[in-house]
C-alpha cells in the first residue's frame, strides 16, 4: 500500500513566504500542503472542513497572532504545530512561550539567498514537518507532568564528604531533538549543583541556543550557558551546542574542554548528536555517559553505539514519556543502550552513575 502523505496547513501572512513554503514543501513526495491561510481567521474556517496532520504558523500577524492561535488550538484541537519565523535571538523568549504552548518545533522563515542556504533550509523543513506528523500532543491542560521534588536529596543521597575524586572527571553528553526542550527543562531542573559537565546538542537553528541555555539557567540550581571553542567542562555546568555548529570534547591531560567546529550536517544535523557522542568514546570512554532522548530520526544512534563499544553507559528515554519516540528507538535498535528510563529518571540515573564512579574510585 502507497503510504499516506503528510498534509500541512500554512498560516502566513505574507503571500511570497506562503509560496516559498507550499514549493519546497509539495517538492517532497510524502508530503503535500493542503491550504494557505494568511491569518488564524481563515485558517480557522479551513480547520471547520478539514484537518491537516501539521500546521506550519507564523508568530507575528495582523487581526490575531500566532502565539494566541497556538493556544486556542492547543486547548481545543492538539494538532501538531511547527512554528516558522524570522524572529531570532531577539524574539527567542516568545518561542519558548510557543513550546510552553504546545508547538513541537521551530524553524527559521527559508533563506534564499545563496543555492545552500536555501537547500539546507528546506531540508530542516521537510524532516520537521515530517516528524512533527509523528508527534504526540495532548491538550495542554491533560499533559502528563514530570514529578517535581523540591530538593536535590529526593533524586539522591547526599554525597559523602572528603572522598578523592577520580583521576579522570566524569562527563554526560546528552541528545534530544523534537520535544527536546521541554523535556531537558524537566531533566536539568532536578539535577543539584553536585551533578557532572553536561554537554547537550538539542536540534535548534542559529540565533536560539544562546537564549534557551539562559532560560534554562535561571530555572536551574546548576549553570547552563551556550558552550564556547576551547572552555573546560566544569562539573554542576551544563553546555548547550550553539546552533548550526558542531560540539565536540576534547581531553586535555587529565581535563576536559569543548571543540566548537564548523563543518556540513552529519545524520542530517548541525549540531550533530553523533559527532558529540564519537567525540565523548574517543576521549572519556568509560568515564562517559551518553543520554539519548525525544526526536525523531537516527542522529545519535550510531555515536552512542561507539561509546558502548569504549565502555561508556548508555541511557535512553522511553517511548511513553517522548513526544516523538525516534532518536531513542534508533539508538535502541543499533544496540547502543544500556538502560531504557522514564523522562523522570533521567536526572536520578546521571546522579547515581556518577556517584557509583566516585565511590569505585574512592575503593
Amino acid at each position: 500500500m502507497p503510504r499516506e502523505k503528510v498534509r500541512v496547513l500554512i498560516v502566513d501572512d505574507s503571500a511570497s513566504v506562503r509560496q516559498i513554503l507550499q514549493t519546497i514543501l509539495n517538492d517532497d513526495s510524502d508530503i503535500e500542503v493542503m491550504g494557505t491561510a494568511s491569518d488564524p481567521f481563515a485558517a480557522a474556517r479551513r480547520l471547520q472542513n478539514e484537518i491537516p496532520d501539521v500546521i506550519i504558523l507564523d508568530i507575528e500577524m495582523p487581526r490575531m497572532d500566532g502565539m494566541t492561535f497556538l493556544r486556542k488550538i492547543m486547548a481545543q484541537r492538539p494538532i501538531p504545530v511547527i512554528i516558522c519565523s524570522s524572529l531570532t535571538e531577539e524574539g527567542s523568549n516568545v518561542m519558548f512561550e510557543a513550546f510552553e504552548a504546545g508547538a513541537v518545533d521551530i524553524v527559521p522563515k527559508p533563506k534564499i539567498d545563496t543555492r545552500q542556504a536555501l537547500l539546507e533550509c528546506s531540508t530542516r523543513l521537510r524532516e520537521a514537518v515530517k516528524s512533527a506528523a509523528r508527534a504526540r500532543v495532548r491538550r495542554r491542560s491533560e499533559r502528563r507532568m514530570i514529578e517535581k521534588k523540591l530538593t536535590a536529596d529526593a533524586i539522591i543521597p547526599r554525597p559523602v564528604q572528603g572522598r578523592t575524586r577520580p583521576t579522570t572527571e566524569r562527563i554526560v553528553c546528552m541528545g534530544a531533538s523534537t520535544g527536546g526542550t521541554e523535556a531537558l527543562n524537566d531533566v536539568l531542573e532536578l539535577l543539584p549543583p553536585t551533578c557532572p559537565g553536561i554537554l547537550i546538542v538539542q536540534h535548534m537553528p542559529p540565533g536560539f541556543t544562546a537564549a534557551f541555555a539562559r532560560r534554562l539557567d535561571s530555572v536551574c540550581q546548576i549553570r547552563v550557558k551556550e558552550a564556547e571553542d576551547g572552555e573546560p567542562v566544569l562539573p554542576g555546568c551544563a553546555y548547550i551546542a550553539p546552533g548550526a555548529r558542531h560540539m565536540l570534547l576534547q581531553r586535555i591531560g587529565l581535563r576536559y574542554q569543548i571543540a566548537i567546529k564548523d563543518g556540513p550536517p552529519v545524520s542530517r544535523h548541525r549540531p550533530s548528536v553523533d559527532v558529540l557522542f564519537r567525540s565523548a568514546a574517543q576521549h572519556a570512554g568509560a568515564n562517559a555517559l551518553g543520554v539519548i532522548m525525544t526526536g525523531m530520526g537516527d542522529d545519535g544512534a550510531r555515536g552512542m553505539l561507539e561509546m558502548r563499544k569504549l565502555g561508556a553507559s548508555t541511557r535512553a528515554q522511553d517511548e511513553e514519556s517522548c513526544v516523538v519516540f525516534g532518536m531513542p528507538k534508533e539508538a535502541i535498535t543499533h544496540g547502543g543502550v544500556e538502560k531504557v528510563v522514564s523522562l523522570h529518571q533521567i536526572p536520578r540515573e546521571i546522579m547515581l552513575w556518577y556517584q557509583a564512579g566516585h565511590a569505585a574510585v574512592a575503593g
